[in-house]
């Protein structure tokens, strides 16, 4: 007889499984490059098969288009073979929204012979973490999230609905930022998202009541692994959407729901330790050290290749219009939010940069692996950035790719995309792209009807 398995040795599934002998379904799922979850459902009584590594799904899994599609020049290029699926039995957590007791497994997708499957956004992301260990660097992530939350109900031409607030009825001039009363209005809701949060380890920080009417902001805590970073953000997306449809309501994260109020944004404060746990953007002065402005010069200089990861939709540049806070030029600053990159006041100790560019519709991990591997183009070439904009934004054309179609065509030529995120990932997510800006440029919209149907 084998000894039984102690505490420290027992596999966390399993020790979750027996601490929640209620646990009736288990979610195995994968983040696709567009940041959809994508698995199966099994009985908890089945996870033996995905534990013991004889799981498999379709390589395609993780490149369909958004709308869950097949693209077929990637299906044809691999043939739609199944790929193994490795669990990450670390990251089992609870759905505490679901009725019926359910937790979910995120996996790493694998070809057969067992090589990482360069499609997988979380094996992308891992390769730029492995950068950073092999120089003795840890990066420290901590995202923040902005969505709207809205009434299922949706007006006749389809435009979503904004709710009335008891603080200011049906007048929509503001979203009363920072407003705790318009919060105490809706503090079952909040308050359940923080228990969903609790419940699935993901480090809540601040709740913010943001600028547009029914717009939030989640914070979340720092940490010294951009993986989990990444995970949390996404399990953050989930138990927001999980708990907002249970309470009736949709809690969106598209980047420009309306063309007249604030975007979504996501934020992501990121400094960098040195193997002594020292962070390397500090030098004891008020500016930051050498590291600091090498990193923000590579942010700089890689952002028009990123753009397709930051503002990955169709919809995406509606947020990134001149006089937002998103700018459409790779500007950085001290303390100024009409830039690109922020380096925030405080003590030299937690000196970090704030990437402002990415939507809330971005993928957390290619989001995080673009950012962490533009940080190291700066350091590893010793890059120097133009002078900071201390206040105000920069007037000026824009210098990024102003819309989806001119980002594609920067991403699917940039050397920098192949070489630290993989030529592979970038052939991927040109295709899916492609497939889903055709169905775009084809389909006519209400306005035109109402512009041309009679007058032209």
């Amino acid at each position: 007889m084998p000894p039984a398995e102690t505490d420290a040795t027992m596999s966390p599934v399993l020790r979750y499984l027996d601490e929640h002998p209620e646990t009736d379904s288990i979610e195995v799922v994968l983040s696709d490059l567009n940041g959809v979850l994508r698995g199966k459902w099994l009985p908890a009584s089945a996870i033996s098969k995905v534990l013991g590594g004889q799981f498999k799904i379709s390589l395609t899994a993780v490149s369909p288009d958004i709308w869950g599609r097949d693209v077929p020049v990637l299906c044809e290029k691999i043939g739609d073979g199944d790929g193994i699926c490795t669990a990450l039995e670390h990251t089992i957590r609870p759905l505490p929204w679901l009725e019926r007791p359910t937790a979910q497994i995120l996996l790493q997708l694998n070809t057969e012979d067992g090589a990482p499957w360069g499609y997988d956004p979380r094996v992308i992301l891992g390769r730029v973490c492995e950068r950073y260990r092999e120089l003795g660097l840890t990066p420290v992530c901590a995202p923040e999230l902005e969505f709207y939350l809205l009434p299922e109900e949706r007006e006749a031409n389809g435009t979503p609905r904004l709710p009335a607030t008891r603080a200011n009825g049906h007048c929509q001039i503001g979203g009363q930022l920072y407003s705790t009363e318009v919060m105490q209005e809706h503090s079952e809701l909040l308050h359940a998202f923080r228990a969903a949060c609790e419940a699935m380890q993901v480090p809540l920080d601040g709740l913010v009541k943001e600028l547009a009417p029914s717009q939030y902001e989640l914070n979340l805590h720092h940490v010294d692994d951009p993986l989990a970073a990444a995970d949390h953000a996404q399990w953050l997306k989930q138990a927001i959407k999980g708990v907002a449809r249970k309470h009736g309501l949709i809690a969106t994260f598209m980047a420009k729901p309306f063309g007249n109020l604030d975007g979504n944004g996501f934020h992501h404060h990121v400094s960098v330790l040195d193997k002594n746990g020292r962070n390397v953007f500090d030098d004891g002065t008020e500016a930051g050290s050498d590291l600091l402005r090498s990193a923000i010069a590579g942010l700089a200089d890689t952002m028009a290749d990123c753009m397709l990861i930051f503002a990955p939709h169709h919809n995406s540049y509606r947020r990134l219009w001149r006089g937002v806070h998103g700018p459409l030029q790779p500007t950085w600053g001290y303390e100024n939010r009409y830039v690109s990159i922020r380096v925030p006041n405080g003590e030299g100790a937690a000196r970090r940069i704030e990437h402002r560019i990415a939507g809330a519709d971005a993928n957390p991990y290619l989001a995080l692996a673009a950012i962490l591997a533009g940080m190291l183009h700066g350091i590893d070439n010793r890059l120097e950035p133009e002078a900071p904009v201390n206040s105000g934004k920069v007037d000026g054309d824009p210098i990024l790719p102003a819309n989806w179609y001119d980002a594609l065509r920067v991403f699917e030529q940039s050397d920098f995309i192949a070489g630290a995120l993989g030529a592979d990932f970038q052939e991927a997510f040109r295709e899916i792209k492609r497939a889903e800006q055709q169905e775009f440029t084809g389909a006519v919209n209400p306005l035109e009807y109402d512009t041309y149907l009679v007058m032209a």
